[in-house]
């Protein structure tokens, strides 16, 4: 008798599970919109240099002098689309500009200067971002990815040490403080005074946001039992959709991203506090030698389920009798070096690893420039997220039905490929392009819910957190670089979608490499997946 038929025994999927799903679904919705709020708060609006005449000292020597779209004519120029520059002006008031007979050969050999009085931004779509207010265009246009970078390593750091620590303090623990400190810090980073303070308070997000994400998982998936976990996931892939969904409309209606920044955190404090009410992972009590706590949690959850009378006919005797194996593999200490200590354990980490940067690495690479669609920015965070329905719908159903690593393999590959085809699309045929990359996306984003699902039923209890730990961590990895390829757009425009769609078709073709997980109960110690999976099989 496994962990599963002691849940099966106690109610199987009841009350208690519907409640416990949806209790964590509702923190999924606004944690997606940190993952992708780098896209409204630092946004780029058209902008150009601030500029007035200077007038020698004098109060009525401005009169008669050019105002509005005049004065911009004679004092900044236009670019190769006809458009004003946004990051030079005219050295001098080039008057004969405003002849309107005049050729302007003379003007494009005219001095220009960088920008010396600050910008003038438009604010019809987006009132205002960190972009805004601390002037990060022209030479200081790198911050913006910057502060994404640095949101991403706090997702990067979240991953190495958080699951970690989820395995050795639990999961609830570590899910609590995860709450509580997006909350502080979300809150913090939406009133930060400075650049610099704005991006420590984001980093700290992004170091909660991994352990909400983990320890979620977790929690979800080691309450759920075998035959209802691949339905249960897809609802929570759902959610995370959703969330993708509101966000938009979230943004339309607060474009300002101080407010924005502070919407999407304040509820975290509500989440925090109704958390003490879910119960700790029974499975990570019980391998932990606290069996009277894992009891309690178990009867608990049967009286929930109306089933109280089997849960009082469970004792720490027969849970730890049933799970003798198990605890048996917890007796020596285990880190990450036990990932890769065996061959079987050794391919799976390795398999897992490139699939989950790959994924990342091509899912950012797509989802955090939105503008640089060239549709409204709003409208295509709405078609993002819409489309990870249908393509997550099909994904679940090859899950449940031909079985993960198929739907890991072709979501990459299918992706990859969409990506590399957008390349020989040409630029002026911005619907078909955009169309096309919310296919790939869309892929991407079913890679995504298999990866949480696969990796999280190849791993053994004893080294569940550690090994999702150390496979979000190769995530976080690749949406760090991310922006780093997309800038070398700039030199060779083709580059980034040839990066993003090839690392995706190599990680899909090693995904084939792994063991089949559809229908097979969650392994509990690394001796279990030695035993279960004979390296080189499926």
């Amino acid at each position: 008798m496994s962990f599963g038929d002691i849940l099966e025994d106690v109610g199987g999927m009841g009350k208690f599970q519907i409640i416990h799903v949806a209790l964590l679904a509702f923190p999924t919705l606004f944690v997606t919109m940190h993952n992708l709020l780098q896209n409204f708060l630092a946004f780029v609006p058209d902008h150009h240099c601030r500029v007035r005449l200077e007038a020698n000292g004098s109060v009525n020597a401005t009169a008669g002098l050019p105002t509005g779209e005049g004065l911009l004519r004679v004092l900044i120029p236009l670019d190769g689309d006809g458009q004003l520059e946004k990051c030079h002006m005219y050295s001098s008031p080039q008057w004969h500009l405003l002849d309107i007979n005049a050729t302007g050969l003379n003007a494009t050999e005219a001095e220009t200067r960088a920008c010396t009085q600050g910008w003038e931004y438009d604010s019809s779509k987006f009132k205002a971002s960190i972009v805004t207010e601390w002037d990060l265009v022209c030479e200081e246009k790198s911050l913006k990815w910057i502060s994404q970078s640095v949101y991403m390593a706090g997702l990067l750091v979240g991953a190495m040490v958080l699951g970690r620590l989820a395995d050795k303090f639990g999961r609830k623990t570590l899910l609590l403080w995860s709450y509580c400190q997006l909350a502080v810090t979300g809150t913090c980073s939406a009133f930060s005074t400075s650049y610099p303070l704005f991006c420590f308070w984001r980093f700290l997000c992004g170091v909660a946001t991994s352990g909400i994400l983990l320890n979620t998982f977790s929690l979800r998936v080691e309450w759920i039992p075998t035959r209802f976990r691949t339905s249960v996931e897809m609802v929570g892939n759902y959610i995370y959709t959703t969330g993708q969904m509101l966000l938009a409309g979230i943004a339309c209606g607060i474009q300002h991203w101080r407010w924005l920044q502070f919407a999407v955190s304040a509820p975290f404090f509500i989440f925090f506090l109704y958390a003490w009410w879910l119960p700790e992972s029974a499975r990570w009590l019980i391998l932990n030698n606290k069996g009277e706590v894992a009891l309690k949690q178990l009867r608990r959850v049967a009286k929930l389920n109306g089933k109280a009378a089997e849960g009082h006919k469970l004792t720490t005797e027969i849970l730890k009798s049933k799970m003798a194996n198990e605890q048996l593999g917890t007796k020596h200490k285990r880190s990450v070096l036990d990932l890769y200590r065996t061959p079987v354990m050794r391919k799976i980490t390795c398999c897992t690893m490139l699939v989950w940067f790959a994924t990342g690495f091509a899912y950012y690479g797509l989802a955090i420039d939105l503008q640089g669609f060239g549709v409204d920015i709003y409208l295509i965070q709405f078609i993002f997220g819409a489309v990870d329905i249908p393509a997550k719908s099909v994904g679940f159903l090859t899950m449940s039905l031909i079985g993960r690593r198929f739907t890991q393999g072709s979501a990459l590959i299918l992706a990859g490929s969409v990506i590399l085809t957008n390349i020989f699309v040409p630029r002026e045929l911005q619907a078909l392009r955009t169309s096309f990359a919310a296919i790939g996306k869309g892929c991407l984003a079913t890679a995504f819910s298999c990866c949480y699902l696969y990796s999280g039923e190849l791993y053994p209890t004893v080294v569940r957190q550690t090994g999702m730990g150390v496979v979000s961590t190769m995530a976080r990895v690749g949406a760090m670089i991310a922006p780093i390829i997309r800038m070398t757009g700039d030199y060779i425009p083709f580059l980034p979608l040839a990066i993003y769609g090839g690392v995706a078709i190599i990680a899909g073709v090693t995904a084939f490499l792994l063991p089949e997980t559809r229908n097979v109960p969650l392994p509990e110690t690394i001796e279990e997946i030695e035993n279960r999976f004979v390296t080189g099989a499926g």
